[in-house]
């Protein structure tokens, strides 16, 4: 027998507010039609004045646990992946503890920007089959409305709010490419390329918080290219090929991304969950965003294999291979 990590739970947690395409046609020089040509977007959610990414990591967190049929105290460790955390210190995820009512277990956040949830559930994934936590909750939660250039039209328009959540539990299981729960991780990073894709402001070096930056075309080059290699990569480990996917659950970055990448991975988009038009990019938060929209809408079912993809800032890049 083999222990596993097992998805047990998802659930998700959108702001009230939606920003159609049009809204920015009164503050800077863009259409719909260029922003949905460019990037697939057609709307996104930004969170309220006063909302915190805590609040929304919460609300999703809340809703896993439900869908699960669990409560807070069945949950041994608390993963929060986020670039935009309520404060320098301490970690959103001990934020969501308290919210939740813990009065044990650990908890602690993850920062790899959009690749964060993957980077979340490849640690809680080592944590469950190492017998640190029976349960854990891995939770993608960002606020990127607020470090936004809104004078920046090639960024501004691409980034909501939002959070997901994922349960996992650790349960015996065969030990062979079949079983249910996550079957292989594969994880990268490289910071000579930090310059395409960061914040501008930092504690110890500018004591602001600053706004993001982005050289799109080099990021879009290098996403193509590695989000594919990285996702064979992980299929690989498991044993398993692209023929054998049902679903890939990509970043949901640009349209024109997923597409590119799908075809690299000979992967038709029928077996791609896209929401990007409805979230834009929620960076850690999109790939569990994604998935509890998957399972809602009833594409993502009991045994199916999905594959997870992401590529954020650093840059850093990885792929989960899992059997819900």
């Amino acid at each position: 027998m083999t222990l596993r990590a097992v998805p047990v739970g998802i659930g998700h947690y959108l702001p009230s507010r939606v920003v159609e395409n049009a809204e920015f046609e009164k503050t800077i020089d863009t259409t719909d039609a260029w922003i949905r040509t460019r990037s697939g977007i057609e709307r996104r959610h930004f969170a309220a004045e006063g909302e915190t990414t805590s609040q929304m990591a919460i609300a999703a967190a809340k809703a896993a646990l439900a869908q699960a049929g669990l409560t807070a105290g069945d949950i041994d460790a608390v993963v929060v992946a986020t670039s935009t955390p309520d404060l320098t210190f301490p970690s959103v995820a001990t934020m969501v503890q308290a919210g939740l009512g813990m009065e044990g277990g650990f908890a602690f956040d993850v920062q790899a920007v959009c690749a964060g949830f993957v980077y979340a559930l490849a640690n809680a994934n080592a944590l469950v089959i190492s017998g640190q936590a029976r349960r854990a909750l891995v939770i993608g939660a960002e606020t990127f409305s607020r470090i936004m250039d809104w004078t920046d039209r090639s960024t501004c328009v691409l980034f909501g709010d939002g959070a997901g959540a994922l349960i996992l539990e650790a349960r015996d299981e065969a030990g062979t490419a079949a079983d249910r729960g996550v079957l292989a991780t594969d994880l990268h990073s490289d910071g000579r390329f930090r310059d395409l894709l960061y914040v501008d402001g930092g504690v110890s070096a500018t004591g602001s918080t600053g706004v993001l930056r982005m050289e799109g075309r080099e990021v879009f080059r290098h996403a193509v290219e590695k989000l594919a290699e990285t996702a064979h990569a992980a299929l690989d480990k498991a044993g398993l090929t692209a023929e054998d996917v049902d679903w890939i659950v990509p970043h949901q970055a640009n349209l024109r991304i997923i597409t590119r990448t799908a075809q690299k991975m000979g992967v038709g988009m029928d077996r791609v969950v896209v929401t990007v038009q409805d979230h834009g990019n929620t960076s850690a938060a999109s790939i569990p965003l994604a998935m509890s929209v998957g399972v809602a809408r009833g594409q993502i079912k009991t045994g199916d294999l999905l594959v997870a993809e992401a590529i954020g800032g650093g840059l850093a890049w990885g792929a989960v291979v899992l059997r819900w």
